[in-house]
């Protein structure tokens, strides 16, 4: 799922990476419209909110507002800059570190929220923040690593590719193009990941408030070791075979053939009779 890179990648792949980062994203985006009343999965509002705050003359809020999308910018910048330099040398730990990333800022913002929030604008405005840019540590990850095939935390593109496909497949010949059915498959899954983890997050919230961002967090790590787990397994199949194959030719090497002297004396006797007669 994560140790893939582009082109190398089977919709099988994409599918398992697109259900599990989209149902995420969905749970951070609810969680953060409960929470602080603002989207943090997408930045589309907030060039709206930029402008609105420009207009009105704002100099503070258009410096929030700002910051917020640079850091959604950044997130993203950070996450491909880490898996173009990194996936040569390893790329599990390439496309595993964004993640990492955005758990260790999703944990803080649930942390501090459970324990240290006083709810005042400026702790709003940081932790808002910081899920933005955890977000687009994520959405840089998944389109990375899936020649932009994958984007889950936002759904605007993904509902106009439905819609683009489900039109195309009005006409029979694109109804049996595998590509566009395998295409179509993964944009349903995604929107309904996040559909999925933005309705469970909300029921969630209600009980347990910052919390919420542990659950989603169990899901990151769960992404991460998903892979960890199968390279292990294939490491310990490996090691397997080669010790199997080193006993096999070493049960051979040690094969000698066996003579029976015992029975070459009475033949080679027998023989030596029969010439004598």
């Amino acid at each position: 799922m994560l140790r893939k890179f582009s082109n190398s990648r089977t919709l099988e792949d994409n599918i398992k990476l697109g259900a599990l980062t989209a149902f995420s994203g969905g749970m951070v985006n609810v969680a953060s419209l409960l929470i602080f009343f603002s989207f943090s999965s997408n930045v589309t509002g907030h060039y709206a909110i930029l402008a609105s705050e420009i207009v009105k003359g704002n100099l503070y809020q258009t410096g929030i507002v700002f910051a917020w999308i640079f850091l959604f910018f950044f997130g993203s910048f950070l996450s491909n800059l880490i898996v173009i330099h990194l996936s040569k040398t390893n790329a599990y730990l390439a496309h595993s570190l964004p993640l990492i990333l955005e758990i260790i800022c999703l944990m803080s913002v649930g942390v501090y929220g459970q324990f240290l929030y006083m709810e005042t604008l400026f702790e709003t405005e940081i932790m808002l923040g910081i899920m933005l840019f955890a977000m687009g540590l994520q959405n840089g990850l998944t389109a990375s690593i899936s020649n932009f095939a994958v984007k889950t935390t936002h759904l605007t593109g993904t509902t106009t590719d439905l819609g683009i496909l489900f039109s195309m497949f009005t006409k029979k010949e694109y109804r049996e193009n595998k590509e566009l059915k395998g295409k179509a498959k993964l944009l349903s899954v995604i929107a309904s990941a996040y559909l999925g983890g933005a309705i469970i997050a909300g029921f969630l919230y209600f009980h347990s408030g910052f919390q919420v961002f542990y659950i989603v967090s169990i899901f990151l790590t769960i992404v991460i070791s998903y892979d960890l787990y199968k390279i292990r397994f294939s490491r310990y199949l490996a090691f397997k075979r080669k010790n199997n194959s080193i006993k096999v030719n070493t049960n051979k090497a040690n094969l000698k053939p066996s003579i029976n002297l015992n029975s070459f004396t009475q033949n080679k006797q027998k023989h030596m009779q029969e010439e004598t007669v």
